[in-house]
């Protein structure tokens, strides 16, 4: 039974964890409130609060854990995709660790922590499967055959989902992040009043793309201005845009599943946590005779405990990086 320190830094959350085996011994996540007031992150500030939180999470980690730093069999920490500056903290830090404890180190794809997050719990075992990888950053349909065996099926061609959740919050006078508080504002809301597009829906493709219902939510904002900031309106419009996000990401991850001939969807990523996604994937789930796998909530955040448990399952399978591998803020799943 091995025991991982990882590292999580590749946007505004620093995370540090210790998994041992199936174990999670402890998860500490430091969250910077204040991009807020920018409407978004900004990365000097997120790098800058990096370094301040990592070091006093890691000592909280190891304290909570009952471990030392020798007791660690492998260090690993997010490579990539991310924000130069943040992943750049995280790797450093778990390459120092490595080097001075003699360990091994392993550059974990931030993507393929949320990926694999569903299987955290139970057997840990990691089954074939559709995934729906949704965030901020990110919108992602990937057939899954086993661990690092990946064929990404369909992505976003412009705005991720969860920034489209950003995107329109702003626009309705609504905080950061926006996700939250458009479902909040959704479930006093009538999904019926406005009909927004649901692109690239019948595209023929496993694609997706937000950007356009965006610009139809602006342009209806518009035509409002007497109306414009009232609680009815913000409800309304909220409620209408989160329907036509859920019915398309649910409906094309359901095509995809088929086209597979997979009988098990799962879903991770921030946007995961959205209650009315969920019920409509379960549902939609239910119907089409699949299974439904989602990662608890608080592994669907940013968060270290989902890359202990890749950088665990590619340590099983003899997965080591060298310290000299570079972050890489592009990092393509495959």
């Amino acid at each position: 039974m091995h025991t991982i320190l990882a590292i999580e830094t590749s946007c505004d959350e620093t995370a540090v964890a210790i998994l041992r085996g199936n174990e999670l011994l402890a998860s500490e996540v430091a969250s910077q409130a204040e991009h807020g007031a920018y409407g978004g992150v900004v990365p000097e500030v997120a790098s800058r609060n990096h370094l301040l939180h990592a070091p006093r999470l890691l000592e909280h980690a190891l304290e909570k854990a009952g471990v030392a730093l020798e007791d660690i069999d492998a260090f690993a920490a997010t490579s990539g995709p991310g924000l130069a500056s943040s992943l750049m903290i995280g790797a450093s830090i778990a390459k120092g660790l490595a080097l001075g404890a003699a360990r091994p180190y392993l550059a974990i794809n931030h993507l393929e922590g949320h990926l694999l997050s569903p299987f955290f719990g139970g057997d840990f075992r990691v089954e074939p499967n559709v995934a729906l990888v949704v965030s901020g950053g990110h919108t992602l349909l990937v057939e899954v055959r086993g661990v690092s065996d990946y064929r990404v099926l369909g992505r976003t061609v412009d705005d991720a989902a969860g920034e489209a959740f950003d995107k329109v919050a702003k626009l309705l006078g609504l905080g950061y992040p926006g996700g939250p508080e458009i479902e909040r504002r959704a479930a006093a809301g009538n999904a019926a009043r406005f009909d927004f597009p649901r692109s690239m829906l019948d595209s023929g493709d496993h694609n997706f793309s937000f950007s356009g219902l965006k610009t139809a939510v602006r342009y209806r904002l518009a035509e409002f201005q007497t109306e414009k900031g009232t609680p009815g309106l913000v409800n309304d419009m909220g409620a209408s845009f989160q329907r036509a996000v859920v019915e398309v990401l649910t409906k094309k991850t359901l095509r995809a599943a088929k086209d597979c001939g997979a009988t098990l969807v799962t879903m991770s990523g921030g946007v995961s946590c959205n209650q009315a996604l969920r019920n409509e994937m379960a549902e939609e789930c239910r119907k089409a005779g699949l299974r439904l796998l989602t990662a608890p909530p608080r592994l669907c955040t940013d968060n270290a405990a989902m890359i202990a448990f890749a950088a665990s399952l590619r340590f099983q399978r003899g997965f080591r990086s060298a310290v000299s591998e570079e972050i890489d803020p592009n990092l393509a799943l495959v």
